[in-house]
């Protein structure tokens, strides 16, 4: 007789039926809530894999995470396989989903003029002694989603790499962004480097169409916005 087991493994499943490996190449909202908890406990037992025994979890809670969320420690460990580890970390897994769904959403501060960028971005480099260049990556809505330290300098000088700065537009999935540094001598007046690093920036943002809202260069004395002084 050929020797063949009784039940696969997780590691004897293909790539894509494995949750973890699936999670990574398609995204958590791909995967079946018994994948989920799969991940979660790592292993079954002898005559179930992860996903088996988690499938049978829900399916002895109606299919539904709600009414497994009210399932103590205690009784989770009457699953076989399931023992006080992985009953826990089913646990805190619930909790966590309760916990969200009692917080509200993080209110993202909207960009709706210079001014509003002067504030999201003059806490970080006013009173700064080197120039940092920040820029603020925002969604459809002009709402920030990431606030980022792009690059630090000297006192005079602050090196802007585009590519680092399209590259994090890109992965956010940025439909706007807003691009501010200081000048810790005071003065708002914006140098060449400025000028040719604006450009680049545009230029850049042209053929991701990305939008460029403005460059903000903030120091003590206020702030100069190339957008309100024509010069984007």
């Amino acid at each position: 007789m050929n020797n063949i087991p009784d039940r696969l493994s997780l590691r004897d499943l293909s790539l894509e039926d494995r949750p973890r490996e699936k999670m990574l190449m398609k995204g958590a909202d791909a995967l079946t809530n018994a994948e989920l908890i799969a991940i979660l406990i790592g292993s079954g037992n002898s005559k179930e894999t992860a996903v088996e025994l988690s499938q049978r979890i829900l399916n002895d809670n109606g299919n539904n995470l709600s009414e497994l969320s009210r399932k103590d420690i205690t009784q989770l460990k009457k699953y076989k396989g399931i023992g006080e580890v992985k009953a826990i970390s089913i646990s805190a897994a619930m909790e966590i989903g309760r916990r969200r769904n009692l917080e509200k959403a993080l209110e993202r501060p909207s960009i709706k003029n210079s001014t509003d960028a002067y504030e999201a971005l003059r806490s970080s480099i006013e009173d700064l002694p080197h120039e940092e260049v920040w820029v603020l990556y925002l969604n459809n809505s002009n709402k920030i989603v990431c606030r980022e330290k792009v690059s630090s300098g000297g006192v005079a000088l602050s090196v802007i790499d585009v590519k680092i700065i399209m590259k994090r537009a890109l992965e956010l999935l940025a439909c706007a962004i807003v691009m501010g540094h200081n000048h810790p001598s005071g003065s708002l007046t914006p140098s060449q480097q400025d000028i040719a690093s604006t450009q680049k920036i545009k230029e850049a943002c042209k053929f991701f169409d990305i939008r460029f809202l403005d460059h903000i260069i903030v120091s003590h004395e206020g702030f100069f916005s190339f957008n309100d002084n024509n010069r984007l």
